[in-house]
């Protein structure tokens, strides 16, 4: 088959993963906690790009508080907000990683999902010979994230996907079968514990003063939860289009928790419309956080009425969780989705009346496209027993 094995002496295989944002950390917190307590395993933790930046709602803090040792921290994003800024972030990262690979020397590094900057790990390690695992390839979506995550696929040697399409779509791109693993989504571990214990036990404007701004508001008899991101193929567009759904939401005057962009290029753009209509109206029906803690941001979506926005928690978790979400746009086209999910463009009336269709929802319906919430142990262990391998070709 072309599969160049590995012979290891130690018995214990060094894994190392690399987290480049704060998304990152919860799609493979459980991932990491399993190798960590595997007896086979050793956990080298890098943390790097956005993921360490307090402007993008830095991980770091959360990580440290879960126990974790963190083995090297890779500061790479350059301050932009183009598609080149992201061009030259992703060339740093290669610099900057390929030393760390060199230092650390791990037995297979892990990269996840389909970041633009996640490319970087992915070359670092295979033009060292590093048996290369990917986390997540094999899904379908819009922005620049499409072709990071079939390229990350490529390289990669080792895949651990979360649906059986994926598995299809990667037997199709040639991959081999024997290397390629459905272990759901690690980030479904996070949301079966929430499911399990629902209760929103703490609260936000106390626990996360230091990370959110705005008014406090009555939030118990309902709320929605909004997380907007730019689209990088349409980084211009991003002011007009955060502009239209903060118009949108501010009309239906619920209670609003409103998580902060990320660094994808139109970030500038998407940022600044939030600051200006803060500084022009009188938002006290919405309150804006950087970041919070998997657990709790998961607890908080699962007590929402609606969730509002681009991210894949509205494609993964909340189909999980059964929380209904109203997606903007491009960013998640293609994407496997579960009933809860409502579509809708970039205007402001089709947000609008999208969210109030959401409201009226009175029994959730539950999907388990992305998993049943046991992959962290699943991927500790198929990474203890494969046969590593650092080379292949294309199987057909």
């Amino acid at each position: 088959m072309g599969v160049c094995s590995i012979k290891r002496s130690r018995k214990m295989r060094k894994v190392c993963v690399v987290i480049t944002a704060r998304p990152s950390y919860s799609r493979i917190k459980t991932a990491l906690k399993a190798i960590n307590n595997h007896p086979k395993l050793e956990l080298q933790l890098v943390i790097a790009g956005s993921a360490l930046l307090d402007r993008y709602g830095s991980a770091i803090q959360y990580i440290e508080k879960d126990g974790f040792r963190i083995t090297e921290k890779i500061f790479m994003v350059l301050e932009g907000d183009t598609p080149t800024s992201m061009a030259k972030t992703t060339g740093l990262g290669v610099l900057e990683l390929a030393n760390v690979f060199y230092k650390i020397k791990p037995d297979m590094v892990i990269t996840i999902a389909d970041r633009f900057e996640t490319i970087a790990t992915s070359i670092a390690a295979s033009y060292q010979n590093i048996p290369l695992v990917h986390i997540q390839g094999g899904e379908v979506t819009g922005n620049i994230d499409e072709k990071v995550r079939h390229a990350n696929t490529k390289l990669a040697d080792i895949h651990l996907v979360a649906t059986d399409k994926a598995v299809e779509r990667l037997t199709k791109m040639g991959e081999d079968s024997d290397y390629i693993f459905n272990t759901g989504c690690p980030s479904i571990d996070i949301a079966r514990e929430v499911s399990e214990n629902p209760i929103l036990d703490f609260n936000p404007f106390q626990k996360y003063a230091g990370v959110g701004i705005g008014s406090e508001m009555k939030y118990k008899d309902g709320y929605i939860v909004v997380m907007q991101h730019p689209v990088t193929t349409e980084y211009s567009e991003a002011k007009k289009q955060m502009n239209n759904l903060l118009n949108a939401v501010k009309k239906l005057e619920i209670p609003t928790f409103w998580f902060w962009p990320n660094i994808d290029a139109g970030s500038d753009g998407a940022t600044s419309a939030i600051r200006k209509f803060r500084e022009h109206n009188d938002l006290k029906n919405i309150h804006f956080f950087k970041n919070m803690e998997p657990s709790d941001f998961l607890k908080l979506l699962y007590n929402s009425k609606v969730l509002v926005g681009n991210s894949s928690v509205g494609i993964r978790e909340c189909s999980f969780l059964g929380v209904p979400v109203v997606n903007i746009g491009t960013r998640q086209f293609g994407r496997e989705r579960g009933k809860n999910v409502l579509d809708v463009n970039y205007e402001e009336k089709s947000i609008y009346q999208g969210i109030k269709s959401q409201l009226r929802i009175e029994k959730r319906k539950q999907d388990y496209i992305y998993g049943k919430g046991n992959s962290g142990i699943l991927i500790a262990d198929i990474l203890a027993k494969i046969k590593l391998r650092s080379h292949k070709t294309l199987i057909y």
